[in-house]
């Protein structure tokens, strides 16, 4: 894991993007342990999977597989990176053509930017936290089309199709998740400002 967040903050530098990764980080070992699966694996993953954004935004998912290699992370990390962007045209006017195969790589699609409509609607909660959002509430904030625009909610509702899932298991889930992992974050992000 060392090793993987000094991967990450080689290309990103933004508090943002590494508060991102962690978040999707600390949500995929929430998964993974909900479904019986290595939290490790998963939580490297979900940490990892916007190593490219920061400095190639335009070739999202598509540089990422060099980056990746080059810091001597393994095929099945690289591949679920990669398919989180799946369906998806990038700046360069490329499609993501890396389809999520398995269970962990359709958790990924889905999570990635829910996650980023989640911490969106903490941040206008007076407790600026995910610990006391309920369900209701941020169903209400999902309908809203104005809010938090730049989250998919076409990408999250596919997430959701592609697990089999309706779209309220998703939501309990990813806050939950967040929910449980959120000071633990903090105290990381912390430690790096410090």
């Amino acid at each position: 894991r060392a090793k993987a967040l000094a991967l990450l903050q080689k290309y990103n530098q933004e508090p943002f993007h590494i508060f991102h990764g962690l978040t999707v980080e600390g949500t995929m070992r929430y998964f993974a342990q909900e479904m019986g699966e290595d939290e490790d694996f998963w939580g490297l993953v979900g940490l990892l999977h916007d190593v490219d954004f920061e400095k190639y935004p335009e070739q999202h998912c598509l540089k990422a597989p060099e980056l990746l290699r080059e810091g001597g992370v393994s095929e099945d990390i690289i591949h679920a990176v990669v398919s989180h962007g799946y369906g998806i045209t990038v700046g360069c006017g490329a499609t993501i053509e890396t389809a999520p195969e398995h269970e962990m790589e359709k958790v990924l699609f889905a999570a990635d930017e829910l996650t980023g409509l989640i911490w969106a609607a903490a941040l206008m909660r007076p407790s600026k936290s995910t610990k006391d959002m309920e369900l209701k509430s941020l169903k209400k904030k999902y309908k809203s089309k104005g809010f938090a625009a730049g989250c998919s909610r076409e990408v999250i509702q596919r997430g959701a199709d592609q697990l089999g899932w309706d779209l309220a298991k998703l939501l309990t889930m990813t806050l939950q998740a967040m929910a449980e992992s959120e000071d633990e974050i903090q105290k990381e992000m912390d430690a790096e400002e410090a």
